[in-house]
């Protein structure tokens, strides 16, 4: 949305305003600390309450970005997109019930990610009349083109046509299921990224005495690409509701791979179209999974089948264009007026 003239606000550990991507200017505020995956900074509140924006658009869930709209809004019109159901703090959804219905109350409109979600949050079932559907949407250009060098060092490494994850290793990944799932599959799974799971995984691939899963670790957006590039299929066996969307599933469409993920009643299986762009198979089942990656991995027609009307389905639903031009006239129908540039969008996440 900056690319469009929109200005970013954030809480970050580097504050000051600068570019944290070509063309993507943010102008952030001290973050002083976090809890539960909370950011707080009073310096955000300055910012929000200077802003010249007609229109305020903040993400849910973040109750510091709750306070900063309802003390220093000044009665803006709000869009809130909403990201995920509060799933792992129960004990703090109940003391932060009020404060979200307040919010709530005052926003002009909700965006959830997809349909799916809406239907499975009770949230957004109660404020389902000011709620719209924005499919979360990824530019082109955010992966570079893969590099001749990767390209060479992967394919002697690890070949071509291995299972793909990418990801943060966090519980919600459904990590477990996938390499129980590579006793007997008859492929190689490579595992790129970090995270608070790794060393369970690590550990559970050597009790297991697999010699068919591969920890990458973090890769860059080069290397990302060339896997990409190389794979067989994008794996995404995220069990739990705490996966809303799933961003690595939209690269996985746009690098025109079938998918593999959960039915878990969000976003994951409106981003995968069972039987169209992939499997979309029962949550924590190794045996569904297994099965999934050896189809794909023994019927090479079918997955490049899956793979160009996954391509299709990058192209139809989920460039970031057609993102900022729903959101874009999502801004001009709250306002009742063409509003240009003056959106702010103030985002906890923009922490270098």
């Amino acid at each position: 949305m900056a690319r469009s003239g929109g200005e970013v606000l954030a809480l970050s550990c580097k504050p000051g305003s600068y570019e944290i991507e070509p063309g993507l200017q943010v102008r952030a505020s001290r973050r002083w600390f976090s809890f539960n995956s909370m950011c707080f900074g009073p310096g955000l509140l300055l910012d929000v309450w200077r802003s010249k924006a007609k229109v305020l658009h903040l993400h849910f869930p973040w109750p510091f970005g709750d306070l900063a709209y309802l003390f220093a809004g000044k009665r803006r019109p709000l869009v809130v997109t909403y990201h995920s159901d509060v799933v792992r703090q129960r004990w703090l959804l109940k003391l932060y019930t009020p404060l979200m219905n307040r919010f709530f109350a005052k926003a002009d409109r909700i965006v959830a990610t997809s349909e799916q979600y809406v239907a499975t949050s009770p949230v957004l079932q109660r404020w389902k009349h000011k709620v719209s559907v924005i499919p979360l949407g990824v530019d082109e250009d955010t992966l570079p083109p893969p590099r001749e060098d990767d390209l060479k060092r992967i394919e002697d490494t690890y070949g071509q046509g291995f299972m793909l994850f990418v990801g943060v290793l966090r519980y919600y990944k459904g990590l477990e299921y996938l390499v129980r799932a590579a006793e007997g599959a008859g492929c190689r799974i490579l595992i790129a990224g970090a995270g608070p799971e790794e060393g369970r995984m690590r550990a559970l691939v050597s009790k297991q005495g697999l010699d068919n899963v591969e920890f990458l670790g973090f890769v860059s957006d080069e290397e990302k690409a060339a896997l990409y590039r190389l794979c067989g299929a994008v794996v995404f066996p995220s069990h739990l509701r705490s996966e809303a969307f799933g961003v690595t599933l939209v690269e996985g469409l746009m690098a025109g791979k079938p998918l593999i993920s959960c039915e878990i009643g969000t976003g994951t299986s409106f981003v995968n179209e069972n039987g169209v762009t992939g499997h979309v198979i029962p949550p924590a089942d190794s045996s569904a999974l297994r099965a999934a990656m050896n189809d794909l991995s023994s019927n090479p027609e079918r997955a490049k089948m899956m793979g160009a009307a996954a391509r299709q389905r990058y192209e139809t639903l989920f460039t970031g264009e057609k993102m900022r031009e729903s959101y874009q006239e999502l801004y001009r129908e709250v306002l009742g007026a063409d509003v240009g540039s003056e959106v702010i969008d103030s985002d906890r996440n923009s922490c270098a």
